[in-house]
């Protein structure tokens, strides 16, 4: 059999995976080969080896070797020119073309492969529709693309029931704002939130509000997401939901500075040419949550988010020192930021 795994929800397909690895039929009868370093040879002749003491044989390869872009300085014009072969007369193939014979010669592997022995390739990405292991005659391809919506829900919902917990739909949806779709992530919250309660326990809003950070940080990050439409409403309305839940001023100011302080790292990396992937490394983030502050920063100048941290910073001081209700200070901090607020 000939199985092919593949998409970006790398957690699911490793998960799959794993039932295969833990399959009584290929007890102690599994190879698996990194596809990058893999060598082909040695992957044909696992799939031809006969199994020992079991029903089948498994055969991994983890990965494909990924086009590398050569620079054209690498080659001499003179002997592209010409078409001068190299020393042993021969042209060493591009990575490309090495990248392409790997994937085929897989395919040719896969589509004869014997009865006994089942080939897995496993690729954290989606294939283009046009690829030859998705063109082998009887493959099982499967792709795992990351939930989104609805689909994300059921799959929380699931994966609660997998950890015997239950799960309210107000702490279903909480999560699924919080992780963007990320299963892995999901799954670690979601395992920590089942041991919280016990087996057979319900995880409700509260208890995710109480154990996962980002539940907070999800909610500031939507009122200053208000505050940049310039929808003082909202905000102010999420700031005394804060309150109202019990989170201390000083917190919900230090979650709010942070914000700010996330705004003017990205707003000034952005500027710099700096892309999202980069950004996310530099400023400690997750790629997603780039994303999100990226819209959400160009709703400010940079002169504009200075501004604001410095209002946080008057903000701190006037709550250490009692000088103004913190309430009335919150409130006052979000109307001068909304005011500061412009399209840019």
């Amino acid at each position: 059999m000939f199985i092919v795994l593949h998409g970006e929800d790398d957690f699911s397909s490793r998960e799959y995976l794993a039932k295969l690895l833990h399959d009584p039929r290929f007890v102690n009868n599994v190879e698996r080969f990194d596809g990058p370093g893999g060598s082909l040879e040695a992957i044909r002749q696992a799939c031809e080896t006969f199994p020992f003491l079991s029903e089948g044989r498994l055969v991994v390869v983890d990965g494909l070797p990924k086009p590398k872009r050569e620079s054209a300085t690498k080659a001499a014009p003179a002997d592209a020119a010409s078409g001068t072969k190299s020393k042993r007369g021969a042209k060493k193939p591009s990575a490309a073309a090495q990248a392409k014979e790997f994937a085929g010669a897989l395919a040719e592997l896969g589509a004869h492969l014997p009865t006994i022995t089942t080939l897995v390739i496993i690729v954290a990405e989606d294939l283009p529709k046009v690829h030859p292991l998705l063109e082998v005659a009887g493959a099982e391809v499967r792709l795992f693309a990351p939930p989104t919506g609805a689909a994300l829900e059921r799959w929380i919902s699931g994966r609660a029931k997998v950890e015997q917990a239950s799960i309210t739909p107000e702490a279903v949806r909480l999560l699924a704002s919080l992780a963007n779709g990320q299963p892995r992530l999901l799954a670690n919250e979601i395992a920590k939130l089942a041991t919280y309660v016990d087996r057979g326990g319900t995880i409700d809003a509260a208890v995710v509000e109480l154990l996962v950070p980002d539940s907070r940080e999800a909610r500031v990050f939507d009122l200053t997401d208000a505050l940049a439409r310039g929808e003082r409403g909202p905000a102010l309305r999420l700031l005394h939901e804060l309150l109202g839940d019990g989170q201390q001023p000083l917190m919900i100011l230090a979650m709010i500075a942070r914000q700010v302080r996330v705004l003017a790292q990205v707003k000034d990396l952005a500027a710099r040419g700096a892309r999202p992937p980069e950004i996310a490394s530099k400023v400690g983030m997750a790629p997603f949550l780039v994303e999100k502050t990226l819209n959400q920063a160009r709703h400010f100048t940079l002169p504009q988010i200075e501004a604001a941290q410095r209002a946080c910073l008057d903000v701190d001081a006037a709550l250490k020192r009692s000088r103004m209700a913190p309430d009335m200070a919150l409130d006052l901090l979000l109307t001068e930021f909304g005011h500061a607020t412009t399209v840019t």
